[in-house]
């Protein structure tokens, strides 16, 4: 399911004429921001990004409409589009199935942990734990804790919460961020169990941080 955010209305603004029919579209991971890739898009290639929920851009050497993962099956499912300030730069914010880089990489910039931004490995825990509530793959950890119930990752959550808290008054830097990391996954394990994640946790903590000129 995609999210445009950008309307026909506003797509009517862009400045076509300043990149001689192309325009720049820089493609981000939608949870992540990792920044993936850049490509070009005319304006037959947005509307068929567009319609068919799969990025798809100019190829300035093959001369022709090329979709993203066409061979490789590597596509990028479209989940928003966003235009500029000067509507002369597209932002395009897509679900990566498979790599994104010819090279094997997920970005086209270097190995994910090089471009991603410092907190935008929670959102691939958090994905990669829904995979594992979805999948079941036998021998994971993470499958025994679904299938051992809520009382079980509860208990779980509760455990190293104390353990956490022992840490932070009597062990070092390195044990403290140890049993965060602990914590952490658990509570994201427990949280995908009831249906929700650490986006809508997130999203929380951004509704109650408003500032005090706008309360």
């Amino acid at each position: 399911m995609t999210d445009c955010v950008a309307t026909t209305a506003d797509l009517t603004r862009l400045d076509w004429a300043k990149g001689d029919g192309l325009l720049p579209a820089i493609v981000q991971h939608w949870l992540s921001g990792e920044v993936l890739m850049l490509g070009y898009m005319n304006a037959d290639a947005l509307n068929r990004t567009r319609s068919s929920g799969q990025v798809t851009f100019y190829s300035r050497s093959k001369q022709r409409l090329w979709t993203k993962g066409e061979s490789s099956g590597h596509v990028l499912a479209l989940k928003s589009i966003r235009i500029d300030c000067d509507a002369d730069t597209l932002l395009v914010q897509a679900e990566p199935h498979g790599p994104t880089c010819h090279n094997g990489t997920s970005s086209c910039f270097g190995q994910s942990a090089e471009v991603r931004p410092p907190m935008g490995f929670l959102a691939e825990l958090d994905a990669l734990v829904a995979r594992r509530e979805a999948e079941r793959p036998p021998g994971s950890y993470t499958t025994s804790l679904f299938e051992g119930g809520i009382r079980r990752m509860a208990q779980k959550v509760g455990e190293e919460g104390v353990e956490t808290a022992l840490a932070a008054v009597a062990q070092d830097d390195a044990e403290l961020l140890g049993e965060a990391a602990d914590l952490l996954f658990h509570l994201t394990v427990v949280l995908r169990a009831r249906g929700l994640s650490l986006t809508d946790v997130a999203a929380l903590l951004a509704r109650r941080h408003v500032p005090r000129a706008e309360k």
